[in-house]
């Protein structure tokens, strides 16, 4: 069993710099605490924050900065593009009517990288 994610976890793009923390906005309160997420959090600039430089060669700014810099690679600000939701959640906890987060979960950005969570803001509840 894993834990439920919340609003405040830590998570890492596998390409990104720096961590970046998930924003879920408290439409759906199920815990006391903060919101709790579902596998359609994943709207950049709203749940999923940039993750300081990313240095993958599959975001244009990357490859841009890298050729002008004749082959040196060259980090550029990340800009997450998350157009697909976490997968694979949880199958059997939903929340109005979206599959939970859990801590196995991960999202895949449209640039190359591999988002995952890295630590829980609750480590009280635990879900499949």
């Amino acid at each position: 069993m894993g834990m439920q994610i919340t609003s405040g976890t830590t998570v890492q793009c596998s390409f990104g710099a720096a961590p970046g923390t998930l924003n879920v906005l408290p439409l759906n309160a199920v815990l006391s605490g903060a919101p709790a997420a579902t596998i359609m959090d994943h709207i950049p600039m709203v749940n999923v924050m940039p993750f300081g430089t990313c240095s993958c060669m599959g975001n244009p700014m990357v490859a841009a900065a890298t050729a002008a810099a004749l082959g040196a690679l060259t980090p550029m600000p990340c800009l997450p593009v998350t157009a697909a939701p976490w997968v694979p959640g949880s199958p059997t906890v939903l929340i109005g009517g979206q599959p939970a987060l859990n801590d196995s979960s991960k999202l895949m950005c449209s640039w190359g990288g591999v988002i995952q969570i890295t630590a829980p803001a609750q480590f009280t509840t635990m879900i499949p």
